[in-house]
This record gives structure tokens, C-alpha cells and sequence, in this order.
């Protein structure tokens, strides 16, 4: 049980740093476009095809409140949410099968 809990451990730990960079990648995606950016720079359309999959299906079921989009707001809650509540069980549930408190 040691090993299972310490592969639990590991994957919970990994995607919580994933999910930190993605949201990272998220805000600075955020930020870029109040400048209107080229949309030819690489580093402009890696952070545009990285966050709008996740982004867009936000934009459809919300929309845009008043000229301002608050989906990058709503996707940064779900990681948010998703650390604290998901990954995190799963690191306690390692640490119960490790026979840690």
C-alpha cells in the first residue's frame, strides 16, 4: 500500500504543478489581449491555441458581461476548485494509504 499511496502522491502532486502553469498561462494570455497583440507572434498564438479550448466553451454558456470577458476568471475558479478540492483528496487519500495522518 506504501507504493500505491506514493504513486498517488506523485500524479496529485504533478497535475497540481500543471494545472498551476496553465493557469499562469491563462492569466498572461488575459493580459496579452487588453494590448491587441499580433496575432502572428508564436508566443501570441501558443497562448491563444493553449487556453481557447478551455476558454470557449466558457464564452458560450456565460457570454461577455458588458464588454468585458470574465470566462479566464470563471476557468481560473475551476482550477482553483479542482487543486483544492480534487487533487488534494487524492494527495490525503495517499497519504491514508501510506499510514499517515
Amino acid at each position: 500500500m506504501i507504493a500505491i499511496g506514493n504513486l498517488l502522491i506523485a500524479l496529485g502532486s504533478i497535475l497540481k504543478m500543471v494545472l498551476f502553469l496553465y493557469m499562469w498561462i491563462v492569466i498572461i494570455s488575459a493580459l496579452i489581449s487588453w494590448v491587441n497583440p499580433d496575432p502572428y507572434n508564436p508566443i501570441v498564438r501558443f497562448l491563444r491555441s493553449a487556453t481557447e479550448p478551455a476558454l470557449r466553451p466558457i464564452r458560450r454558456r456565460i457570454g461577455i458581461f458588458g464588454g468585458i470577458d470574465i470566462s479566464p476568471l470563471i476557468l481560473i475558479a475551476a482550477i482553483y476548485l479542482i487543486q483544492g478540492f480534487i487533487l488534494q483528496s487524492l494527495i490525503d487519500y495517499g497519504i491514508q494509504l501510506k499510514g499517515g495522518f
